[in-house]
C-alpha cells in the first residue's frame, strides 16, 4: 500500500507525496499529459523530440545535468503514446535542486537553434539505429498503421518518418511546448525521505509563479471496430522469419483491461507458460515467442510475436498460434494457471512498493489517468478476474476479424 498526501497549486499543478523515511534519497517524478497521440499527423515524433529538448537547457539554466550531478543526483525520462515522464533521484538533503531544475524547464526552455539542431540530430540517429538499421527494427513502423487506420496510435513515438523531425523549426517546437508543457497539464509525484511541509514550501516557492497555459484540446478520433483480418507481408535481411500479430483490446480505464493483461501472462510469462512450452519446447516451431499488451490509455493492442525456427513455414506457425488461443477461447484454462499469474503480478506489485522510483512513477501515472487510488487498488482488480472473465474476454479479443498480422520473412 502506497501512502500519500496530495495538494494542488493555484496554477493547476498537482502534487502527490509519499513519505519514506527508510531511504536517504528522494525521487521527483514529473509527468506531462502529452504523448505521440497528441501530435499533428504531419509533424510526428515531437513528444519524443521534447524528451530530449527538455535536457538541452532552460530559461535560466544552460545545463540540466551539471548542477544535478554536482549534488549526487541522476535523472532520466521516457515518452509513450500517452505521456512524457521525467524523473530525478537525488539525496534528500539536496531536494531543492530538483525543484529548481524541474520548475525552470516547465517555465520555459532555452529554445536556441543550436540546441534544436543538436537534439534533432540525436533523434534522427536514434530513428535510424533503432528502427531502420537493426533487425526487426521496423516491425512497429509496419504494424501500427496496419492495425490503426484512424487513431493516432497508428504511428510510433519516434514518429512516422525522419522528415517530420528533420523539418521541425524553432517556431514549431515553441508552439508544441506552450500547448502541452504547463503546470495545469502535469503531475508531480514525490517519494522518499521528505516531509509534506517541506514539499509544500518548495512547491510554492519554485512552481507557484509559473502561469497556467491554454492546453491544445484533445479530440482523438476513436478507432472503429475492425471487421476483417488484415495482413502485410515483407521480406528483410534478418536471421529468422517473424510472425507478428496484433489484436485490438480495451484501454486502461476499462474493466476488461485486467483480464486481458492476465491472458497475456497465461500465454507468455516465463518458460512455464503455454506458448513457450507448446510451441518452443514441444513442437519446436519457434525459437522464441511472446505475448504482451501495449497497455495504452485508449484502446491498445494485444501482441503475439515469435521468431520461426528454420524450415518452419509461416502457415504452420500461424496455425499453431491460432490453436493455442482457441484453447483460451474455449475455456481450457485451469484455475491454478490463473492463480499463478495473479501471484506473479502480486509479488511484482509488492516489490514495486518498496522502491521509491516505482512508487513515484505509479502515483504520477494513475493520477494522470484519473484515479490515483488505482496505484493501490489495481491489485484487487487483478485478483477479482475469474475464469469466466478470461473466456468471455478472449472470445472477443481473439476473433480472427480483429487480427492484424505482419508476415516478416527472412530473405532466402
Amino acid at each position: 500500500m502506497i501512502q500519500f498526501e496530495e495538494f494542488e497549486l493555484k496554477n493547476g499543478l498537482r502534487f502527490f507525496v509519499n513519505i519514506d523515511k527508510t531511504t536517504p534519497f528522494v525521487v521527483v517524478n514529473t509527468l506531462y499529459n502529452v504523448g505521440s497521440r497528441d501530435e499533428n499527423p504531419e509533424q510526428t515524433g515531437f513528444a519524443h523530440l521534447f524528451e530530449h529538448l527538455m535536457f538541452g537547457g532552460s530559461k535560466h539554466i544552460p545545463s540540466f545535468d551539471t548542477p544535478l550531478q554536482k549534488v549526487g543526483g541522476e535523472n532520466n525520462a521516457f515518452t509513450t503514446t500517452d505521456i512524457t515522464n521525467y524523473y530525478i533521484t537525488i539525496p534528500a538533503n539536496n531536494l531543492e535542486t530538483a525543484f529548481w531544475l524541474e520548475s525552470d524547464r516547465m517555465l520555459e526552455l532555452a529554445f536556441s537553434q543550436k540546441s534544436l539542431d543538436v537534439q534533432k540530430n540525436v533523434v534522427c540517429e536514434e530513428f535510424k539505429q533503432r528502427y531502420l538499421n537493426r533487425p526487426y527494427g521496423d516491425l512497429w513502423l509496419l504494424a501500427r498503421p496496419l492495425a490503426y487506420k484512424v487513431h493516432p496510435y497508428q504511428w510510433a513515438t519516434i514518429g512516422k518518418e525522419l522528415s517530420h523531425i528533420e523539418k521541425a523549426t524553432l517556431q514549431d517546437v515553441k508552439s508544441f511546448f506552450y500547448s502541452h508543457y504547463a503546470p495545469n497539464n502535469a503531475v508531480v509525484a514525490i517519494s522518499g525521505n521528505v516531509s509534506l511541509r517541506t514539499v509544500k514550501h518548495l512547491a510554492k516557492k519554485w512552481f507557484g509563479d509559473i502561469p497556467r497555459r491554454d492546453i491544445a484540446p484533445r479530440n482523438l478520433p476513436q478507432e472503429p471496430e475492425q471487421t476483417e483480418k488484415r495482413t502485410l507481408t515483407v521480406e528483410r535481411n534478418v536471421p529468422a522469419s517473424c510472425l507478428f500479430k496484433a489484436f485490438h483490446m480495451c484501454g486502461q480505464t476499462k474493466p476488461d483491461f485486467y483480464a486481458t493483461d492476465l491472458i497475456s501472462d497465461i500465454l507468455s510469462n516465463g518458460k512455464s507458460a503455454r506458448l513457450y512450452q507448446n510451441l518452443v519446447e514441444k513442437q519446436k516451431l519457434f525459437s522464441e515467442i511472446h505475448a504482451y499488451i501495449t497497455g495504452e490509455i485508449d484502446a491498445g493492442l494485444f501482441i503475439i510475436t515469435g521468431n520461426l525456427n528454420p524450415s518452419v513455414s509461416m502457415e504452420t506457425a500461424e496455425k499453431a498460434v491460432y490453436s493455442e488461443i482457441q484453447k483460451i477461447k474455449e475455456g481450457f484454462v485451469f484455475d491454478y494457471e490463473l492463480q499463478k499469474v495473479k501471484n506473479k503480478f502480486e509479488s511484482s506489485a509488492v516489490l514495486d512498493e518498496i522502491d521509491v522510483l516505482s512508487k513515484a512513477k505509479s502515483l504520477a501515472y494513475y493520477a494522470n489517468l484519473g484515479d490515483v487510488n488505482l496505484a493501490n487498488n489495481r491489485l484487487k482488480k487483478y485478483a477479482e478476474v475469474s475464469l469466466v472473465d478470461v473466456k468471455r474476454v478472449s472470445e472477443k479479443l481473439f476473433d480472427e476479424k480483429n487480427d492484424s498480422t505482419v508476415y516478416y520473412l527472412a530473405k532466402q
